[in-house]
């Protein structure tokens, strides 16, 4: 009679798993699921699509901008720095330093709060729902923004849904500015984004124009201040040689209101002005379709992968265990 045993391997004896890749074995694999990686791509296709037709064009407006001359940008310094520093007064900056802080003031909240009241852009920045090309208007959610009476509505605890200046301002820098500077050549460019492409130029024109009026007043004011404050000098002091610094100092601060009033591009100069942009900067509605398409495939394909794991076996083979044969004679 014959009979087989499990024994134990010889001493020696090496087991080597065959964890080669069997190519043939996988593309088997694919087209045994070749419908569900089919049906997933469709999915992930067919709503990257709708995504993509889902949202809306956005339109980029953009301006460039020179620094302006020491002359009209800023505050006088010039021979009269010195004497300035005598008589405890500080009437001027560079040009470039004038330059980077209209840069930063031209991101402020408090002047991005001053021009979006200004011209009145709350409900087109928080209540819109598309922009009307027929009409050249906006299209307002009337839940949110009543268009006729200009009234807010309310939400479902009865408070009303206008914005709050925080709100405007987080709007207006995370959806619409972007200004950025060449740092080769120090020029500034200026970048508004919105639905409407009209709405694009006329905001990147209003905000060159409004930060050019901000620091002309701003400057304006200063020199006007110390003015002020050197007339009140001039007339405590008998030294005539403290009256000539005085009297210099004056000279110089009023020409600085008198450039700062002439020059209709105080801080920026537009080298290129912002057009009605005629194409759209975003979706790109292709690349999302594509995105969607292979990742819908590659999700398949893992899925098919992982259902031929499961199915191939559950547990690990017994190891360093032969079969042998034995025969006894009864």
């Amino acid at each position: 009679m014959t009979r087989y045993e499990r024994v134990p391997e010889p001493a020696g004896a090496s087991h080597h798993p065959d964890d080669e890749i069997d190519l043939r074995e996988l593309f088997a694999t694919l087209w045994a699921g070749k419908w569900i990686v089919i049906l997933i791509t469709m999915l992930f296709a067919a709503g990257g699509v709708a995504y993509a037709l889902y949202k809306p064009n956005i339109y980029q407006a953009n301006a460039l901008l020179a620094p302006a001359d020491g002359e009209s940008g800023g505050r006088l310094g010039g021979q009269l720095g010195s004497l300035a520093s005598l008589a405890g007064v500080n009437i001027g900056e560079d040009a470039s330093s004038n330059t980077v802080i209209a840069k930063e003031v031209l991101q402020s909240r408090v002047f991005l709060t001053d021009f979006i009241r200004r011209h009145e852009l709350e409900a087109p920045l928080m209540a819109t729902e598309a922009w009307n090309d027929q009409q050249n208007q906006w299209v307002y959610d009337p839940e949110v923004y009543n268009a006729e009476s200009g009234g807010w509505g309310t939400n479902e605890d009865g408070e009303s849904l206008r914005p709050t200046d925080w709100d405007l301002v987080e709007k207006f820098r995370e959806s619409h500015l972007s200004v950025s500077e060449n740092q080769d050549n120090g020029m500034i460019t200026v970048r508004v984004k919105s639905r409407s492409p009209v709405a694009a130029m006329q905001w990147t024109e209003w905000l060159v124009k409004d930060i050019n009026e901000h620091m002309r007043a701003q400057d304006v004011k200063e020199a006007e201040a110390s003015i002020s404050y050197l007339e009140t000098k001039l007339d405590e002091t008998n030294i005539a040689g403290m009256q000539q610094v005085f009297y210099q100092l004056i000279e110089s601060e009023t020409r600085t209101v008198m450039l700062a009033n002439a020059q209709q591009e105080y801080v920026f100069k537009t080298v290129d002005p912002a057009v009605v942009p005629q194409e759209k900067s975003e979706p790109k509605r292709a690349l999302i379709a594509v995105v969607a398409t292979m990742l819908g495939g590659m999700l398949g394909i893992f899925i098919v992968f992982v259902q031929a794991f499961v199915r191939s076996g559950k547990g690990e083979p017994e190891n360093n265990v032969g079969l042998i044969e034995k025969s006894e004679i009864r």
